[in-house]
C-alpha cells in the first residue's frame, strides 16, 4: 500500500458544545447514524466533536479544502467493538478514487476538552507483489 494523504484535525470540546447549544440544526451536519451514537451519550458533544475532525481530516488528507465535499458526504461508522470506520459517498468517493484511495484508516480520540481525528488514505501499490508461501 501508498499513502495518498494524512489528515489530522482537533475540535475543542467546549466550542462545540457552545455551537450545540446556540445552534441545534448544526446536528444537521452529521450523517443519521453519527446523530444516534451521539445523542445516546451523557455528554453528546464530544462525539459531535470527534466526528467533525474526522470529516475535515479526510478533507486535509484529500488535500482539498472546506466546501470540496459536504459534510454527510463522510460518516463515522462505529463496528460492534468500538473500532470506527470512515463510509464516503458523494462528491468525497468520486475526489477519493480520483486519488486511487482504496483503503482508509481513522483514528479517534477526546479528553473532556479536545477531540481529535487522524485519517490515512492508501491505495495499492500495483509494483508491489505480494509472494504468498509455498504450499
Amino acid at each position: 500500500m501508498v499513502i495518498v494523504g494524512i489528515g489530522v484535525d482537533a475540535v475543542e470540546v467546549d466550542r462545540m458544545r457552545q455551537i450545540l447549544q446556540r445552534t441545534p440544526t448544526f446536528r444537521e451536519r452529521f450523517t443519521p447514524g453519527e446523530q444516534a451514537d451521539a445523542e445516546q451519550r451523557n455528554d453528546p458533544s464530544e462525539r459531535y466533536a470527534a466526528r467533525f475532525a474526522a470529516k475535515e481530516a479526510v478533507m486535509k488528507a484529500l488535500g482539498v479544502g472546506l466546501g470540496a465535499f459536504g459534510f454527510h458526504d463522510v460518516e463515522t461508522v462505529l463496528a460492534e467493538s468500538g473500532a470506527p470506520s470512515l463510509r464516503l459517498t458523494g462528491q468525497a468517493a468520486q475526489l477519493s478514487a480520483a486519488a486511487g484511495v482504496t483503503e482508509w484508516h481513522v483514528s479517534l480520540t477526546h479528553t473532556g476538552s479536545t477531540a481529535i481525528a487522524m485519517v490515512v488514505a492508501e491505495r495499492a501499490d500495483p509494483t508491489v507483489r505480494v509472494l504468498m508461501p509455498q504450499e
